[in-house]
């Protein structure tokens, strides 16, 4: 296999990856590391390995059967009723739970945008709306409706790979104690660290990302003979994205901010570390993380509410337009309202703790009926080891719902 061959055959796995490096990823990363060293590295190694199991089954399902999931959603035929629910439980968890993710990414790229440019507030009489955020959602809603997949694919494959660069030069110039990060692979676990390591488990995990990776292999390879190459793409694409976030936890770890609580005191504290120039490497950083990741989710809302009803999902119909204008629209007035971005990072992870299990529970469901999969239902091996891991979805969700609603359920 030639490295060329590889390469034309990379495309929707680094759009997973644009997808969970979003604000939230650095944010929860660089706190990792600031509170706690390097010692939950082992945590972003088990949801790496989350993420790859759980994308693979998706992208299996795609090729499989040449639908995406909200396809095979509205293919269900066993019991209308329970079809018409689950349909509208997903269109509704899909739209409001990327609404909260855009809101986020929107407001998580402004703030990389600060670094670099301070921005004018606008008043519009009966409100104000922050300049940066209406232009990076402007931004990212035309390249949607614009561009073709093929397109999206280029553009968002070269921002992975500068905001990659961005953040594995800057923990490079950390020069952390490789040893110490090494030994942060071993799992340890103290109860203060639970919801740090529920945190940064929740942000590579991506319920949106499963429907998105089904529908984008689907229409690159077309075929079953694809799920070789797909398995090389997600895995090479979910690793380096794991890198990232592991770079950005590296990073966090040197912070010399009094406390984080926005991308400002992040850039602050680097500024005592190694000067302005780190400061703007993790600015950038944070910009392309929001902006790939703002384009991400109205793109995967789209494909879901298009796919469910039975429409046209090409980027350029009218329902899918309206789809994607109808996510960025509800999440620049999100990013608008002065809700703080924790508050909206909060949000999201309160959609994706309920979210996560369900469509984890369903998909390992999917993967193994004979009359879709064929032959490329799940081995025994993947079925148990996709079962751990719903097990541990549902204890990250139960603990995502407490966090977020100051419940004491465990």
């Amino acid at each position: 296999m030639s490295i060329r061959n590889l390469f034309q055959n990379i495309g929707p796995g680094p759009i997973i990856a644009a997808a969970f490096i979003g604000p939230g990823t650095v944010m929860v990363c660089t706190l990792a590391g600031y509170q706690f060293g390097f010692s939950l590295i082992w945590g972003l190694l088990l949801s790496i390995l989350a993420t790859v199991v759980l994308q693979e089954t998706a992208g299996r399902i795609g090729l499989a059967t040449g639908k995406d999931l909200a396809q095979l959603l509205r293919s269900q035929t066993h019991s209308p009723l329970l079809k018409i629910l689950q349909m509208i439980l997903v269109l509704l968890a899909i739209v409001l739970g990327n609404t909260a993710y855009e809101s986020g990414n929107i407001t998580g790229a402004q703030l990389g945008l600060a670094v670099f440019w301070d921005s004018p507030t606008l008043s519009l009489g009966i409100g104000q709306i922050q300049s940066g955020n209406f232009l990076i959602g402007a931004l990212a809603f035309f390249l949607l409706i614009l561009g073709n997949f093929q397109v999206l694919e280029r553009v968002l494959v070269g921002l992975v790979i500068l905001m990659s660069m961005a953040f594995l030069f800057t923990a490079v110039l950390v020069q952390p104690d490789w040893t110490a990060v090494l030994n942060g692979f071993v799992p340890s676990l103290s109860v203060e660290q639970t919801t740090t390591l529920v945190a940064l488990i929740g942000t590579t995990v991506v319920p949106y990302n499963l429907f998105l990776y089904a529908s984008l292999v689907k229409n690159k390879w077309k075929s079953p003979a694809g799920i070789h190459w797909m398995r090389r793409d997600i895995v090479l694409s979910v690793l380096l994205g794991g890198l990232v976030s592991m770079a950005i936890l590296i990073v966090g770890s040197v912070n010399k901010s009094e406390q984080i609580h926005s991308a400002q005191d992040i850039a602050m504290g680097l500024d005592l570390v190694f000067g302005s120039f780190g400061r703007y490497l993790m600015g950038f950083g944070l910009l392309a993380a929001g902006l790939t990741s703002s384009i991400t989710a109205p793109l995967a809302a789209g494909l879901v509410i298009c796919g469910i009803m039975g429409w046209n999902q090409q980027t350029h119909s009218v329902p899918m337009r309206l789809s994607i204008g109808l996510v960025v629209g509800m999440g620049l007035v999100f990013a608008s309202l002065g809700i703080k971005p924790a508050e909206l990072i909060a949000l999201a992870q309160l959609a994706n703790g309920l979210l996560l299990p369900l469509i984890s529970g369903w998909l390992i469901w999917l993967a193994n009926q004979k009359i879709w999969m064929k032959t490329h239902k799940n081995p025994a091996w993947v079925t148990l080891l996709s079962l751990s891991i719903l097990l541990i979805t549902i204890g990250l969700g139960l603990k995502s719902i407490s966090a977020v609603l100051n419940l004491e359920i465990f």
